[in-house]
């Protein structure tokens, strides 16, 4: 594993727990520790190039501002004021469940969701993450497209099923996946990365060339507020692609402490 996603060291699977509807859910614990300066380091600048790429931020800052000013004022979500807070919390949420799926689970994903948002306190339209299995040099009806609805619940000590929330939402990547793929691919293509063109472009033609296509829902939780027997009540059973919705739920003690501190190291260090 590099050293980019050295932080899932702290990632294990914990237990699996079981929906309402008879689906198994994924349950992992996230023991971070804050204090090894060394993975927070390799993390936060991991972090920081998903809204802006290191060797362009000399160039894409407010001249009177320094990079940390800049990233904080102008890139990244606040701190304090709503909803700067939940925003932090959300983002981080999908960057790390994209994490896992491609550096635990080996698929490709592109990242190209946050680093030309105009509104720093704002959420990305379109489907969360979305990754891809694909044969090399060929196209093939194995070849698998993955979209994830993610959902993020940081507050301690509350109950709210945000597993279900996400497997609402869910629903709405059927109709809103051409709109994601099409604006991953424009990202892609200013980027150059023709590589990153091809392998979404193959996906785009799934009409004519089917593919495996699945579905997640995953809800991020700070450890206080996973009670087993509020997600355990979710219920999968409208979704349209239920044969395929994969149901995972990672957790971790104060995530919103170690949200705070990921994007003041990220913001410092750069």
């Amino acid at each position: 594993m590099t050293s980019l996603a050295a932080h899932l060291t702290w990632l294990e699977h914990n237990e699996t727990y079981t929906s309402a509807c008879g689906r198994s859910i994924k349950v992992y614990r996230f023991n971070h520790n804050a204090m090894d300066s060394s993975i927070m380091s390799d993390w936060a600048r991991h972090f920081r190039n998903h809204y802006c790429n290191d060797q362009e931020l000399r160039y894409l800052k407010n001249p009177t501002k320094t990079k940390s000013e800049y990233l904080i004022t102008e890139k990244f979500p606040g701190e304090s004021i709503a909803p700067g807070p939940s925003i932090r919390a959300g983002d981080f949420a999908e960057i790390l469940i994209a994490d896992y799926l491609q550096y635990i689970r080996n698929y490709a994903v592109p990242r190209t969701r946050y680093d030309r948002k105009i509104i720093a306190n704002e959420s990305i339209k379109g489907s969360d993450v979305i990754a891809f299995k694909k044969t090399p040099n060929v196209i093939s009806e194995n070849d698998e497209l993955l979209i994830f609805e993610v959902k993020a619940k940081v507050t301690e000590k509350t109950k709210v099923n945000v597993l279900q929330n996400a497997i609402d939402d869910s629903v709405k990547d059927e109709v809103r996946i051409a709109e994601s793929l099409n604006a991953m691919r424009q990202r892609l293509f200013d980027r150059r990365d023709y590589d990153g063109v091809d392998l979404i472009e193959r996906f785009q033609r799934e009409p004519d060339f089917p593919c495996k296509r699945k579905y997640g829902a995953a809800a991020v939780y700070t450890s206080s507020s996973l009670h087993e027997s509020v997600v355990s009540a979710s219920h999968a059973g409208n979704h349209p692609g239920a044969d395929s919705l994969e149901l995972l739920i990672v957790s971790g003690a104060e995530l919103m402490s170690l949200i705070h501190e990921l994007y003041r190291r990220a913001a410092d260090e750069a």
